[in-house]
């Protein structure tokens, strides 16, 4: 089973990444500590913090992330909890929902024009009803995850 992780608000950046990875990742800037504990205990999730007062509660799996920049906090959680990409943009990146593939038609109105002639290829947010598609966003994030593999891997 792969993990599942609550960030808290000094570590937006990450919990979006470890969306765009495939994890199931729950964040909002305005969730109070305690909520934050409460969460991690109760769903068994790993707390991803800067925070050590956060991070020397009680019952608590967490992980406190050392630096400040992206690549560095991707390559800790690789080394000390070994994730990859797991399900490589299959969530929602506001709200964290698993996306469902739908047919092109469905997309007819909801995305621009544009959009909808020139791709095949949509996936829909069940609880926001945000779109997704294979745009020039997903062709980055595609190899910047495969640069982090292949560096990685190196």
């Amino acid at each position: 089973m792969e993990p599942r992780f609550v960030a808290d608000a000094m570590l937006g950046r990450l919990a979006r990444w470890l969306r765009i990875l495939g994890y199931d990742t729950l964040y909002d800037a305005s969730w109070p500590d305690a909520h934050l504990a409460r969460l991690a205990r109760a769903e068994d999730r790993i707390l991803l913090t800067r925070d050590l007062g956060l991070a020397s509660r009680r019952g608590l799996r967490v992980l406190v992330v050392a630096d400040e920049d992206l690549p560095s906090q991707l390559d800790q959680l690789h080394r000390e909890l070994g994730i990859g990409a797991v399900a490589p943009l299959s969530r929602c990146l506001v709200d964290n929902e698993l996306l469902e593939e739908i047919p092109k038609d469905r997309a007819w109105g909801q995305v621009p024009p544009y959009i909808f002639c020139t791709q095949e290829w949509f996936r829909l947010c069940p609880a926001c009803n945000r779109f997704y598609w294979r745009g020039t966003h997903w062709e980055r994030m595609h190899a910047l995850i495969a640069l982090w593999e292949g560096g990685r891997n190196a």
